[in-house]
């Protein structure tokens, strides 16, 4: 039976008696775990965590934590089961007694399983004795119980939708990789990837090659529904491509100029985003009316009334300029070796939501006289990003959203909308030169990662990452040539934050409410994936047991403790010039097969 200090969970005052279909109801015992306390989110979207006591020798650790849905499929089951409860735990001041054990427990010969155990929307874990099958009850207090996944099983579903691929294209790319691990079901983060080979004619070459390369990376986080952030993933790219491709083009013609300024490039990037939204939340407006048809409206209105943050990276291999685009609270960082031989981390983003000081600003003059344009951090005191695709009802006049509630379907518009658009998918605009020689590497991913882990974290995970493999580097680590080693550092290999102003990002939950003594005793380098890396450590790294609880919680009750995350990481550097973009089998999951990525 394998023991296990448990973090992060609540106990309850009580519980109920799990009976089996056709048998006496037999009672479960509790080993000696050490119970700690997770309250869960309290809002909306962007929930935030109420801080838990501490008991005696138990330290509080309140994370938000990043799991996958799912957990039914991967061998919970459930038996209707009546309801009851016993008393199972002491209170002594309003914190649980360590030792829970029931007044009946199964004799020693009883097998023994781990398990997660729902109450009052609060989650538990325990070791319940006794081969009868585990149990739901669907009473008032929606209690249930689940299997509790091994670390294997766990390791197979944070390794489940990873991918990784190999840039053999001598442009300064030699490798991204990806992970995605989901709360909501269906997920609601999206990605979507593109390296367009770029001919002279269209971008003057000043090394006299024959083409260059575009290279596109970004990531979604859905609200409200998947639909959004699907419509993103399937055109953002293009339309941002085509606004491109028309300026570079105007420039080329030009012999005063030749490639075109980076104003010009912002504003074509700029453009791709806010016409892709145009047609989104107003053009599809324009052919439900004309249509008249509720079927056609389910279908084009979907992408406009649910929402998405979106986070595109465009890296131009002929100036070695990465622009990085933001339109909510997604975030991008750079990670680079500092003059000491650690990393340095440098925000390519800010977080744009209704509690930005620099978004709140904006909205106010925009709409002057409108006191809630922000309220409690979110716009009109219900949506938390400021930018973002879709999300019309923030966009749409009260005359068109009546017309479509009349017609179609739709809500009663908010009272304190007066003078919309209030929410806008035009992004920020940021250039960082990359140097490939040196071995940058940027991280891109959805807040669901950076509600766990800081800038500084992630970014010295990764450099503890890449030190991992280059100790095993063989004929098979050939990108990692001209990596040097740290030497086998204690400690992660990144410099301080310092007095860097951080006035654009939110820290991590779990800073916000505590200090963490020796939080990199915490992490570990078990994968490949180096993305799969992060979300591993985001939730509990070395800590396997509360690993397995959070990848046992079932959506939806899993939203409330933690978001869908969606991470990729881009591996800047020296590569053959095979023009080639290949499936890294090493670091992808089984199922995994070649995506078309020119």
């Amino acid at each position: 039976m394998r023991q296990a200090t448990v973090h992060a969970f609540r106990t309850a005052r009580r519980a109920p008696v799990w009976k089996v279909a056709g048998k006496r109801p037999s009672p479960l015992s509790f080993t000696h775990n050490q119970v700690r306390g997770l309250r869960p989110y309290s809002g909306g979207r962007r929930p935030s965590y109420i801080p838990a006591g501490l008991q005696s020798s138990m330290q509080l650790r309140n994370f938000s934590l990043a799991v996958i849905s799912g957990v039914v499929a991967s061998g919970a089951w459930y038996a209707y089961q009546g309801d009851g409860a016993q008393s199972l735990a002491t209170q002594v001041r309003g914190f649980a007694s360590s030792a829970i054990t029931s007044a009946h427990a199964e004799g020693p010969s009883d097998p023994a399983r781990r398990a997660l155990w729902v109450s009052n929307d609060q989650f538990y874990t325990a070791t319940i004795s006794g081969d009868q099958p585990l149990s739901k009850t669907t009473d008032d207090s929606e209690r249930r119980m689940l299997n509790m996944l091994t670390p294997e099983q766990a390791t197979e579903q944070l390794r489940k939708h990873e991918e990784s691929y190999l840039v053999n294209r001598g442009k300064g790319v030699v490798r991204y990789d990806i992970v995605q691990v989901p709360s909501n079901s269906p997920i609601e983060d999206d990605h979507a990837e593109l390296i367009v080979e770029v001919p002279s004619t269209v971008a003057a070459n000043k090394n006299g090659e024959s083409s260059s390369d575009w290279s596109f990376w970004a990531v979604f986080d859905g609200h409200s529904g998947w639909t959004t952030s699907a419509k993103l993933r399937n055109v953002l790219i293009s339309y941002v491509a085509r606004e491109l491709n028309a300026t570079y083009k105007a420039a080329a013609t030009d012999p005063s100029v030749l490639t075109p300024s980076s104003e010009a490039i912002d504003a074509a990037i700029k453009q791709g985003f806010v016409r892709l939204d145009n047609d989104i939340v107003n053009e599809s407006v324009d052919k439900v009316l004309k249509s008249k048809s509720k079927r056609m409206a389910a279908e084009l209105l979907a992408p406009a009334l649910s929402g998405s943050c979106a986070l595109l990276s465009f890296y131009d291999s002929q100036s070695n300029d990465l622009k990085v685009a933001v339109a909510g609270d997604s975030r991008a960082v750079l990670g680079r070796r500092g003059p000491s031989g650690k990393w340095t981390a440098t925000a390519l983003s800010e977080d744009l939501t209704g509690g930005t000081p620099s978004e709140i600003k904006r909205l106010q003059e925009e709409h002057p006289g409108e006191p809630y344009v922000t309220r409690n951090g979110r716009i009109l005191g219900q949506l938390e990003p400021s930018r973002a695709f879709g999300d019309a009802v923030y966009k749409w006049s009260k005359e068109i959203q009546d017309k479509i509630k009349g017609q179609f379907f739709g809500r009663t518009p908010s009272p304190l909308l007066k003078t919309p658009p209030y929410v806008t998918a035009e992004p920020i605009v940021t250039t960082t030169k990359i140097d490939p020689s040196k071995g940058d590497f940027v991280v891109m991913a959805t807040d669901g990662l950076w509600e766990m882990l800081s800038n500084e974290e992630v970014v010295g995970l990764v450099g503890q990452w890449i030190e991992q493999q280059q100790s095993g580097a063989g004929s098979s680590k050939a990108w990692l040539q001209g990596w040097f080693s740290f030497g086998g550092q204690k400690h992660l290999p990144v410099e301080a934050a310092g007095d860097v102003s951080t006035a654009g990002q939110r820290r991590p939950i779990r800073q916000q409410q505590y200090d963490i003594s020796g939080a990199e005793d915490r992490f570990v380098v078990e994968d490949k994936n180096a993305a799969t890396h992060l979300v591993r450590n985001a939730m509990g790294g070395k800590d396997k047991d509360m690993l397995c609880a959070l990848l046992t919680l079932p959506s939806p009750y899993s939203r409330r403790y933690r978001d869908d995350v969606t991470v990729e990481v881009i591996f800047f550097g020296q590569s053959p010039d095979s023009r080639t973009v290949e499936l890294n089998k090493e670091a992808s999951a089984a199922e995994q097969t070649p995506k078309a990525k020119l």
